[in-house]
């Protein structure tokens, strides 16, 4: 938004109410003899496009007659206003009239022939009639006389050195009437509803000036369209007056032309799914600004008398309207650089407002720049100014595809200080601020831009914030280079997103502690061969604070220094002994499945394995006795039962022999196969037994 300037037209106060005396040749000069006081009534008629001005002249000739000289006036000069038209001058007697002598850009000189003589101490009472017509034109004029809006200066008219002339302004009904200059008193209704503006009687005529403007609800005439801004439809409804067609047709061709080259520039997508709204409006709609977004409705509000400058400006509020960034400044300062560039990418002959020596006498801190309609003329005007420069210094350093990155960063809620690689943005709740919007620019661009912070936005006493950002994000750099391919955890980035700096050095503090102990399991597992596992870093690099670190490290070392114990008791040269009682089991196996189970992170696992290795080899000698006993033991007791076996065959094969020796035939050798025959085929002959009687195979 640029600020409204209220134009101020030049009057020729030194030719208003010249008369010229007509007399005798001995005539004198009339000023100031003759005096004209007037009532002049500014009648505001919109369907015919013009002001019909009736001024009431009352000319008194002060002069008085000598025996020798008679003094009279028959015409006077009067300045008006410039443009004016359609003079007539009228008088109860006489013949009056009234020609132009003169036309110029700040007045219109009348010549007034009374058409009759106004002798010594006589006054003649004249009306005088013209018209302040709508001359049409620039949007900029400084006379509109229309169905919707209406704005004009007014005169007070006098000779001068006179008092008493005064002066009457009347509206239809149904406008909103604003004074944009001069002073009068609050308005009355006459009896048809109009409102009425009168001042007292002047003590100063010719010093006198006012400026009104004046609109009427609700007249406008919608024009709808539709815009392509990188691939998505940007629809625009345009609002003008019924009376300004012309206005609607320059803003939403602008506003047609500027969106695309803006989201192109910015690389932002159009996310409206409801219209653009650009109505039309007066500068106090707009609250005394030539422009005015309302992102709630989605309104921009665009003064009938904007430049390009403005209407691009409004455009750009489109993006930058409190949405992407949070601070008054940036949304100004942004909106006005884009506004420009698109100007010039479309071939717009515009400025911006320049920060000059003046307007530098008004200098505030861009955060301590208030809300709209909160700050004098000077700061305003020294706010959207100073805002225009940084916006320029931060786009040289940043380049536009730095300022893309930070922008397209904003829209999504990514917060600074991304983790390169991750799965999951880091995102915040709210746009950016001042602080948020140095962050995001130094993270995406890798420049600087705190010296112009320093320079352009903080107050006094946010410097010293600006130090601790400045030695927080040293420490920062310094442990995220120790931590190498671990990632610092979360809340230490929040907490220097959020510039709570105290608490990150804190964090930064745990996590170098964390780093530390990170070192003692890295050097005890690399003594024996082995790889930590990732759990000390998903740890670190989790929300669940540093602590949880110090204890897995600590069971860590403790699993390490369990493995090392179970390897220690490895016999070096395993005697009989060691080797019997090892003959079933796998030692190296089981510190081998310890070692690989602390290499994937399961320490409950590689202790129990560790532990089993090591009670086997400190068991077996203990085993291997036990088992040579045994062994020896089982031998013995064989050893026994083979001759316990042998004894009971030889006993049984003796027997058999003594059997076989009482049924041998004479001639046979007892044991004789002829013998053994025998006696098993009179074994197997049955006898015949009687009751009484028992079997007896020898009987």
């Amino acid at each position: 938004m640029s600020r409204f300037t209220r134009v101020l037209l030049a009057v020729a106060l030194g030719l208003a109410g010249i008369v010229q005396p007509s007399s005798t040749p001995a005539a004198v000069a009339a000023t100031p003899n003759l005096t004209i006081t007037t009532d002049a009534t500014y009648v505001v008629q919109p369907e015919n496009g013009r002001v019909r001005v009736v001024v009431d002249l009352e000319a008194t000739n002060h002069l008085e007659d000598t025996t020798t000289h008679r003094y009279y006036f028959d015409r006077a000069y009067l300045a008006v206003l410039p443009g004016t038209t359609g003079f007539q001058l009228t008088a109860e007697s006489g013949s009056p009239s009234v020609r132009v002598t003169e036309r110029g850009k700040t007045h219109t000189m009348l010549l007034l022939s009374f058409g009759q003589r106004i002798g010594a101490g006589r006054t003649a009472e004249l009306r005088l009639r013209f018209d302040l017509p709508d001359p049409g034109g620039a949007a900029t004029r400084q006379i509109r006389i229309g169905s919707a809006l209406v704005s004009f200066p007014v005169w007070a008219f006098a000779t001068p050195s006179t008092v008493g002339s005064t002066v009457r302004v009347i509206f239809p009904s149904g406008f909103n009437v604003q004074q944009e200059a001069g002073e009068f008193p609050e308005p009355t209704i006459d009896d048809q509803g109009r409102q009425v503006f009168r001042t007292a009687a002047l003590a100063e005529p010719l010093e006198f000036f006012a400026y009104f403007s004046a609109d009427r609800p609700g007249a406008y005439t919608d024009v709808s369209s539709t815009v392509d801004v990188l691939g998505k439809a940007a629809r625009l409804q345009i609002r003008a007056w019924p009376d300004d067609p012309d206005w609607a047709e320059r803003v939403g061709d602008l506003f047609g032309r500027g969106l695309p080259v803006i989201g192109e520039m910015t690389g932002l997508p159009w996310t409206r799914t409801e219209p653009l709204v650009v109505q039309e409006a007066v500068s106090r709609s707009t609250g005394g600004y030539a422009g005015m977004f309302d992102p709630r409705t989605g309104r921009a509000e665009v003064a009938y008398y904007a430049d390009s400058f403005v209407v691009l400006h409004e455009a750009a509020h489109a993006w930058f309207n409190g949405a992407l960034l949070a601070d008054r400044w940036a949304n100004e300062a942004f909106a006005s650089y884009y506004a420009l560039e698109a100007a010039r990418e479309l071939g717009e002959d515009v400025e911006g407002q320049a920060l000059t020596d003046e307007l530098r006498e008004a200098r505030i801190p861009l955060n301590a720049w208030a809300a709209v309609g909160r700050e004098s003329a000077p700061t305003e005007d020294f706010g959207y100014a100073a805002s225009l420069e940084l916006a320029r210094l931060v786009a040289e350093r940043a380049g536009e595809p730095g300022l893309r990155a930070v922008w397209r960063a904003a829209a999504a809620r990514e917060g600074a200080w991304q983790v390169a690689g991750a799965d999951d943005l880091e995102l915040v709740e709210a746009a950016p601020d001042w602080r948020g919007l140095l962050d995001l620019l130094e993270d995406r661009t890798g420049r600087e831009y705190a010296d112009l912070w320093r320079q352009w936005v903080i107050r006094p006493g946010e410097a010293a914030l600006l130090d601790a950002r400045e030695a927080a994000h040293r420490e920062y750099a310094t442990v995220a280079e120790t931590a190498a391919d671990w990632a610092l955890p979360r809340p230490i980035r929040d907490a220097l997103r959020a510039w709570q700096f105290e608490q990150a050095e804190d964090l930064l503090a745990d996590a170098r502690i964390a780093l530390e102990r990170r070192a003692d399991v890295e050097r005890a597992a690399a003594a024996v061969g082995l790889e930590p596992a990732p759990t000390m870093e998903l740890l670190f690099e989790s929300e669940r604070g540093f602590a949880t670190v110090g204890s897995q490290a600590d069971a860590e070392l403790r699993t390490i220094e369990a493995l090392v114990a179970a390897a220690t008791t490895r016999p070096a040269a395993p005697d009989l002994v060691q080797t019997i009682g090892l003959s079933d089991v796998d030692p190296e196996e089981e510190l081998a499945t310890a070692r690989r189970a602390y290499g994937r992170g399961d320490l409950v696992g590689a202790l129990q394995s560790a532990a089993a290795a090591q009670e086997m080899w400190l068991g077996a000698a203990e085993v291997g006795r036990n088992r040579l006993f045994v062994a020896i033991g089982t031998a013995l007791l064989v050893l026994l039962a083979l001759a316990y076996a042998i004894a009971v065959v030889r006993r049984l094969r003796r027997g058999r022999r003594a059997r076989h020796a009482r049924h041998a035939r004479p001639g046979q050798r007892p044991g004789s196969p002829g013998d053994q025959v025998a006696a098993d085929s009179v074994r197997a002959v049955p006898y015949a037994t009687l009751p009484g009687d028992s079997p007896d195979p020898d009987g």
